[in-house]
């Protein structure tokens, strides 16, 4: 069965860097597009960044455009999402999720995706 799972989230100060990863099982992982989503308490669910499956291109949530590269390693069957300049609206559960590829989007499958890792910026 499909499983995800996320790690690298932490603590950390504004302005730093994370790298998540996103460890995929189940499923050929390199016919799936991949996205990265964030939830919080009280808010919808907001999509990050996402990627088609050989990795060639990508489409991100204009506020994080050019601080949060998305990539993917097929060899390894994993995503990462290298997350610079953090703030602390960045503050989240991040979530990884597989889905189908459509007019340069990902579409994310329904419960195709992980429990989450914890991003946490504060000062």
């Amino acid at each position: 069965q499909v499983h995800l799972v996320e790690s690298g989230g932490n603590s950390v100060q504004p302005g730093g860097s994370l790298r998540l990863s996103c460890a995929a099982s189940g499923y050929p992982f390199s016919t799936h597009c991949m996205i990265w989503f964030r939830q919080t308490p009280g808010k919808e669910n907001e999509e990050v960044a996402g990627i088609d499956m050989a990795g060639s291109a990508t489409h991100y949530r204009y506020s994080v455009k050019g601080r949060f590269p998305i990539s993917r390693d097929n060899s390894k069957d994993t995503l990462y999402l290298q997350m610079n300049s953090l703030q602390p609206e960045d503050t989240a559960m991040y979530h990884c999720a597989a889905g189908d590829w459509a007019d340069r989007i990902c579409f994310p499958k329904a419960g195709w995706w992980g429990p989450g890792t914890q991003v946490t910026v504060s000062s």
